[in-house]
């Protein structure tokens, strides 16, 4: 007879966890969830400085602009390189729309022992990123945790040297807030979202 009434809840009970779980069925997955929390709720993340590839100093949030920004490594073989693409892409977006003087876009690395300022250089000439619209920068090392957390960034080493990590871009208000996560190449939501928040 125990086992009916187990049965029973775990029926009645399970469905319902699951509801409240996942943001009533919206986040499946912990990629889903957190794009979710940028949109409904706009997640907090601490302010941050930035040495950027010309040896100059950025924060974020910036200066009254919208911030959009990505993580990368420069040594990446892979997904780095289209992500670097895809910014380039974005940024011909934002310049296009006439938002260059209030949005400005940082591809972030979180291997900054390595990332110098030359290998932050390289990897912008390379794709080509102006230094003033798009720059590559890297934050102090003992804020790279902090921010990897704040951002909801998981970067695991690969064992050949690397890394595996998520990737994605974070609409960052002038509050800042992120607002909204989007796919490297899903250039209409993230510039959707930054000239959102200028209206």
């Amino acid at each position: 007879m125990q086992w009916w009434l187990a049965s029973l809840l775990v029926l009645v009970g399970g469905p319902a966890l699951l509801w409240q779980t996942t943001d009533q069925g919206q986040a499946l997955t912990a990629e889903s969830a957190r794009r979710l929390a940028a949109v409904t709720r706009g997640t907090p993340v601490s302010p941050f400085a930035l040495e950027t590839m010309t040896g100059s100093a950025a924060r974020v949030p910036a200066n009254g602009k919208v911030a959009i920004v990505e993580f990368i490594y420069t040594r990446c073989p892979t997904i780095c390189q289209s992500a670097g693409a895809d910014m380039r892409q974005l940024a011909d977006r934002v310049r296009a729309a006439g938002l260059a003087d209030r949005i400005v876009l940082y591809s972030v690395s979180f291997d900054p022992d390595f990332d110098t300022a030359d290998k932050l250089a390289d990897y912008g000439d390379r794709h080509d990123a102006d230094g003033d619209l798009w720059t590559i920068a890297r934050p102090k090392k003992a804020a790279v945790p902090r921010l990897l957390d704040e951002f909801g960034v998981i970067v695991l080493p690969d064992r050949i040297f690397g890394f595996t990590h998520n990737v994605a871009v974070h609409v960052v208000g002038q509050d800042g807030r992120i607002v909204g996560i989007f796919d490297t190449d899903d250039f209409d939501g993230a510039l959707s979202s930054a000239s959102g928040l200028l209206r």
